[in-house]
């Protein structure tokens, strides 16, 4: 099945503990692929987890059962929400970071396009890879937009 397919992205919501902004659930196997040892032996296998996407909020999963929290230094990667760092993937699966998105926009390449042809071959892995659990092209496009306005607000 293609990671990126609307049917992985499940539609619950729950509500963080940390800041009381809605989280998404995230499959079990995001958790097992991306804590460190230490927080992986936390995890609780018959627990449903979710996702902060808040970029405020220390906390990236919650336990939606009771209250348990992973933060980002609990992870092995950062996080494109969590972390402005320009080395920070925004897609994961194929090394897409922001600095990389950057010079590829600068340089008229179209880092959507080669995305979606991984996609379309099914190379994607976001469950296991991305840390919001689902497929990363939302961000992408959100972040490369975002490269095109403040382009042109410095050009007025």
């Amino acid at each position: 099945m293609d990671c990126c397919s609307s049917s992985n992205n499940v539609k619950d919501t729950n509500i963080c503990p940390s800041c009381g902004g809605k989280g998404k659930r995230v499959p079990l196997i995001t958790l097992k692929s991306l804590l460190n040892a230490a927080s992986l032996e936390m995890i609780e296998p018959e627990s449903l987890y979710a996702f902060c996407p808040n970029s405020d909020c220390n906390t990236v999963y919650f336990n939606s059962n009771h209250p348990q929290t992973f933060e980002a230094s609990c992870l092995k990667v950062p996080v494109f929400q969590k972390n402005l760092g320009m080395e920070v993937p925004v897609c994961y699966c194929f090394d897409w970071t922001r600095e990389r998105l950057v010079q590829a926009v600068n340089e008229n390449q179209h880092p959507i396009d080669h995305i979606k042809g991984n996609m379309k071959s099914e190379k994607c892995k976001c469950e296991v890879n991305n840390p919001q659990g689902t497929c990363c092209l939302g961000n992408v496009s959100t972040f490369v937009q975002s490269l095109s306005n403040e382009s042109h607000d410095h050009e007025g």
